[in-house]
């Protein structure tokens, strides 16, 4: 007699973004740059040469995170997208706070 064998089930955790089994390419990569440029604008807000290029990816990452978060599919989608808006809002205000636009 054979013991039977326990099934040993792996889950994998991975990361998608893609969580209703359809691909969204365009609010995938606008919800990656507004996290992303959002962290930049942030250490780049900090910094009073860096100012300028702070505020511009501040600006960019906000308008585009907030355009794609009115457009996203699914939840993990926002959580992303609001990570960045907010990473790059506090970004702006640190670069207006350094000087803004102004060279």
């Amino acid at each position: 007699m054979s013991q039977p064998q326990a099934r040993s089930e792996s889950h994998t955790l991975r990361f998608t973004l893609n969580s209703d089994g359809q691909r969204h390419p365009a609010v995938n990569m606008s919800a990656a740059y507004a996290l992303v440029a959002g962290v930049i604008s942030i250490v780049l807000g900090l910094m009073n040469i860096a100012h300028f290029v702070g505020t511009l990816l501040g600006v960019t990452a906000f308008i585009l995170g907030m355009i794609a978060q009115m457009i996203s599919a699914t939840t993990e989608q926002r959580i992303v997208i609001i990570c960045g808006v907010v990473a790059s809002f506090v970004g702006l205000g640190l670069g207006i706070a350094h000087g803004g636009f102004g060279m």
